[in-house]
């Protein structure tokens, strides 16, 4: 149960801080551009497609801010919905096997990431390693949830017997 809660507050934690970072994309976008094409440039003396591409992300974040700022209110939410999806797992962290469908509905989602970023990525005009990159997001969220889902299996079984004899 101990290993199952820890995964749990991990997910939770990884949660809680992708959604912080959809609030101040123009400063991110800023730092990712300056980190790319820095003094050192790791990114850019090897993959200049790539820093070009950060810049290109920069510049249109930058342009939209100045002239539609309310389009910024859509990653708001996208926030906020990380930020509630995490607060969600309270039960889980609580009571791992009473509300372990939580867990199953999260893997599912992680697994949802896939098919959107191939789907919605190419009508987006985002770049194929940056959907890999997406798509990584949700492989690597499934894999906590999955060790605890399989830490749980044990506790879930003797649960369900539990409830059959009553």
């Amino acid at each position: 149960m101990r290993r199952a809660r820890r995964w749990l507050r991990f997910f939770v934690v990884c949660l809680v801080l992708s959604g912080l970072t959809a609030f101040p994309l123009e400063t991110e976008s800023r730092w990712l551009v300056e980190f790319a094409s820095g003094p050192a440039a790791p990114v850019t003396d090897h993959f200049p497609a790539v820093t070009a591409w950060f810049e290109q992300v920069h510049q249109g974040i930058v342009e939209t801010d100045e002239r539609y700022p309310f389009l910024a209110y859509g990653t708001d939410w996208l926030a906020f919905a990380h930020l509630v999806i995490a607060a969600a797992f309270w039960g889980p962290i609580k009571d791992p096997v009473r509300n372990i469908w939580v867990i199953r509905w999260a893997v599912i989602a992680c697994g949802a990431v896939v098919p959107l970023a191939l789907f919605c990525g190419p009508l987006r005009g985002i770049p194929v390693l940056w959907r890999f990159i997406d798509m990584s997001f949700g492989v690597l969220g499934a894999i906590p949830l999955l060790m605890v889902l399989r830490a749980l299996r044990p506790l879930e079984r003797s649960f369900m017997a539990r409830l059959a004899e009553s």
